[in-house]
């Protein structure tokens, strides 16, 4: 009658531990946390003193510890490797098995830093006949050897555990591979970037006043599509096209970029078709960003419609396209020329601000603004501007022209209405 209590006893705390396993499974928090949990629920009711709980890990075949109880000394990260024929046993296995000096070694090598004398008793996870990982149990109260009805108690708590187990894996190999692929793109944009930039550089170096330019151009306009909230992929896009707008240049007559005085009309129109030589040049190709050849072809487009090659209105393109033509007249304003002189940071904002409601989106000029001053007060983690650029405008004064555009934008809407 002892041994009938005995086991309904056990059976009974088998499924209170079911019980709290279920809230225990299911629950948001870290899973480091939950597999502790878990093993003191099992150690509990298996009156075992000292328990691990391992996962199974096939590249390199490994069992690795992410919880622990009992053990004098137990490494931090606790691994045992496994031979295929360890996997093979412990897949096999049909249900929890006692260790002892005859048989461990069909189960664990010594090749980790935990010592397989320590375990007594090792339960496989498994799902769907792949192993996932296993319970690992030592000593239990008053040395008791681990029964049969012990083992069957075990081997319906496995069950259970296996289940948290697997989806525990399966979303960390998920968050691995998706860290993976955000490293791999991450080289190629750099790869990108990196030969991009080499590209532009190639595109200025028809004269020294204009070398340089498509870099910051591609610089800018990123900065700017930063300070609106696009996100990284929008922004890596926006700076290749920064970097190409001015591909079509490559076919300008190189005397045109060092001439002194006002082009004249065959010179300009030469000059103006640059856009349109550009947009043959990219058309064709395959970019991982699908703006760049409508960047190169309108970039010089204005509001009022009064730029080129079409002659239509900013507002009726793309954002890409709005922001690299504000990012290309910054530079060209803030860069020496063979006609004029180069204009301070200040000096140019204000002269953008004046005719922002004609030319540019001003949603676009107030992130340039914001990024300028940024620079203005140290805030920016990479200086914004070009370090030719003289940043002599102070952040007070930032603000006067950021609420000079707001009401310049407000009666510009008024007006239309």
């Amino acid at each position: 009658m002892g041994v009938k209590n005995n086991n309904f006893q056990r059976l009974l705390a088998t499924f209170q531990t079911l019980m709290e396993l279920g809230s225990e499974l299911t629950s948001d928090a870290d899973f480091s946390h939950r597999a502790q949990t878990i093993l003191g629920m099992v150690t509990d009711t298996l009156a075992a003193r000292e328990g691990a709980l391992f996962l199974f890990r096939d590249k390199p075949a490994m069992l690795t510890a992410v919880a622990s109880t009992g053990f004098v000394g137990f490494p931090d990260h606790a691994a045992i490797p496994v031979l295929p024929r360890h996997v093979q046993a412990l897949t096999s296995l049909r249900s929890p098995q006692p260790l002892n000096a005859s048989n461990w070694e069909s189960f664990l090598t010594t090749n980790g830093n935990v010592a397989p004398e320590l375990l007594k008793c090792i339960a496989p996870l498994r799902v769907g006949g792949k192993l996932v990982g296993a319970f690992a149990l030592g000593r239990r109260d008053g040395d008791a050897l681990y029964g049969e009805d012990d083992l069957e108690a075990l081997n319906l708590l496995c069950h259970y555990v296996a289940v948290a187990v697997q989806n525990y894996v399966l979303s960390e190999s998920l968050a691995q591979r998706v860290t993976e692929h955000l490293r791999l793109l991450g080289s190629v944009q750099s790869f990108y970037d990196n030969a991009l930039e080499t590209f532009a550089q190639a595109i200025d170096i028809k004269h020294v006043n204009v070398r340089g330019h498509s870099v910051r151009v591609g610089r800018y306009a990123a900065g700017i599509a930063e300070a609106m909230g696009l996100d990284l992929a929008e922004v890596a896009g926006i700076r290749a096209a920064g970097y190409l707008h001015d591909i079509g240049k490559v076919a300008v007559d190189k005397y045109l970029f060092g001439k002194s005085g006002a082009l004249d009309a065959a010179e300009f129109r030469e000059m103006a078709d640059h856009t349109t030589v550009g947009f043959q040049i990219v058309k064709g190709v395959q970019f991982p960003w699908p703006h760049v050849p409508e960047v190169v072809r309108s970039h010089h487009e204005r509001v009022d419609r009064s730029g080129y090659p079409d002659g239509v209105s900013l507002n009726e393109l793309s954002l890409p396209v709005r922001i690299v033509a504000l990012a290309d007249t910054f530079d060209a304003m803030t860069s020496e020329r063979p006609y004029r002189r180069s204009l301070s940071a200040g000096e140019a904002l204000s002269e953008i601000v004046r005719i922002a409601p004609t030319k540019f989106d001003l949603n676009v000029v107030q992130a340039l603004l914001i990024q300028v001053r940024r620079d203005a007060v140290g805030s920016n983690r990479i200086r914004f501007l070009d370090e030719q650029v003289i940043c002599n405008i102070a952040p007070a004064d930032v603000d006067a022209l950021a609420a000079s555009l707001s009401h310049r934008a407000s009666f510009t809407r008024l007006y239309s209405a």
